[in-house]
């Protein structure tokens, strides 16, 4: 009843509360991507020796984790709530971290990536903070509530690249393995966190609901906005994970630190999460089509940057405009797929969109090694182009014919 009249009185205010317990929840389980990225690809190389070929495996490991766990994490929340089902994905995610500390310790690669899938999967139910966030209030701040709640990211990016730098030396001479034993710690608390949220409609609800009233799947994945919020999501994720994963392996090569490559990571994760204060605003003001293609555009500036030269300067600032374009391209694409399900729809929709979203990037991380070893870290970047070109030629097709409609 309280939660009731509390809606009631302000149909935001439910909103705001859970927006911003995930958006700390974010910040302390967010930091888990950046350690597995940032080190990921180190920590292959480490166990492999020299061989950078297969280096970015564990990586895609984890995204695979991510795509694999991402239907299951829908319909489980579906049954048993958003508050349980993110906390058991927190449990999921800190079994990840202890597995992967154990087998860099005794220098197990397939254990390795087999503990990077755990904390993919523990990612998954990460990935659906940004639409918890959505399911209460109006319309009008679904967007602010998306850009709250991966603003948390923030200190996630701070958070993550710190605790891999200071505790990855922990368990010395085995390198690495302290950071991922550290993530496990900003779990629990994150869990805890977790543990605050309130609903006031539990998607159990959507159990109860006649199926007459809900479209079947199928149906909903061939609507135009729906195929190109995916396209967009899909363009803007795989290329952010194509280009960052392997520029922590280009830096080393080029004999730049470990230290500053973890550094630039960092750098990279405030870009891609720092905006996210406005980001919500400016698709209130412009529209998320405009910013959509105003992400793309960053895409292509991080690629030309970083054709230029691989000096220190060069990698971080294609790091940072990699983030902030990530950034306009998923939240516009992200708000965009909001629109395309009811309520009732929205666990098998949010659950279809992350698998085949992860699904993507699972296998850009994958490739991004096997481009730079082939090719390098110049050619690596040319991909950006025609992937950017097939995105915002989606965009205008769809723009013209939701104008032709009106």
């Amino acid at each position: 009843m309280a939660i009731s009249a509390a809606v009631n009185s302000d149909p935001n205010r439910l909103a705001r509360r859970n927006a911003l317990i995930l958006s700390a929840a974010q910040a302390l389980n967010g930091s888990a991507a950046p350690i597995s990225i940032a080190l990921g690809g180190l920590a292959g190389m480490y166990l492999l020796g020299t061989d950078k070929s297969w280096a970015t495996v564990p990586v895609t490991s984890y995204n695979l984790g991510v795509a694999l766990s991402a239907l299951p994490a829908a319909m489980l929340m579906r049954k048993i709530g958003r508050r349980l089902g993110f906390m058991g994905g927190s449990v999921v995610g800190m079994c990840g971290s202890l597995i992967s500390a154990y087998a860099l310790v005794i220098g197990s690669f397939y254990l390795f990536c087999f503990g990077m899938i755990f904390s993919g999967a523990g990612g998954a139910f990460t990935q659906q903070f940004r639409f918890a966030a959505a399911d209460e209030g109006e319309d009008s701040f679904k967007p602010k509530a998306i850009s709250w709640v991966l603003a948390g990211g923030i200190l996630a990016a701070v958070i993550g690249p710190q605790t891999a730098s200071y505790f990855k030396d922990m368990f010395a001479p085995v390198q690495f393995a302290g950071a991922y034993f550290a993530g496990t710690f900003l779990l629990f608390f994150g869990m805890l966190v977790l543990s605050q949220l309130k609903f006031a409609q539990p998607l159990q609800q959507d159990t109860t609901i006649d199926d007459a009233n809900t479209r079947p799947l199928a149906e909903i994945v061939i609507q135009p906005q729906f195929i190109v919020a995916l396209m967009c999501a899909i363009g803007s994720y795989a290329l952010m994970s194509f280009v960052m994963t392997a520029a922590p392996l280009a830096m080393v090569s080029s004999g730049i630190s470990q230290h500053h490559a973890i550094l630039g990571i960092q750098w990279h994760v405030l870009a891609m999460f720092g905006p996210s204060f406005f980001t919500g605003n400016l698709i209130a003001r412009f529209g998320k089509k405009t910013i959509i293609a105003i992400g793309f555009a960053l895409l292509v500036a991080c690629a030309i940057v970083a054709i230029q030269g691989q000096q220190l300067w060069q990698y971080w600032v294609s790091l940072i405009l990699l983030g902030i374009g990530w950034n306009f391209g998923f939240i516009g694409a992200t708000a965009m797929l909001t629109d395309t399900y009811t309520p009732a729809e929205r666990s098998k929709t949010q659950g279809i969109n992350d698998f085949l979203l992860f699904g993507s990037v699972a296998f850009a991380s994958m490739m991004s090694g096997q481009t730079l070893n082939a090719f390098g870290w110049t050619m690596l970047n040319w991909v950006v182009f025609p992937v950017v070109a097939i995105c915002l030629i989606a965009l205008s097709w769809l723009h013209l014919k939701l104008k032709k409609t009106a």
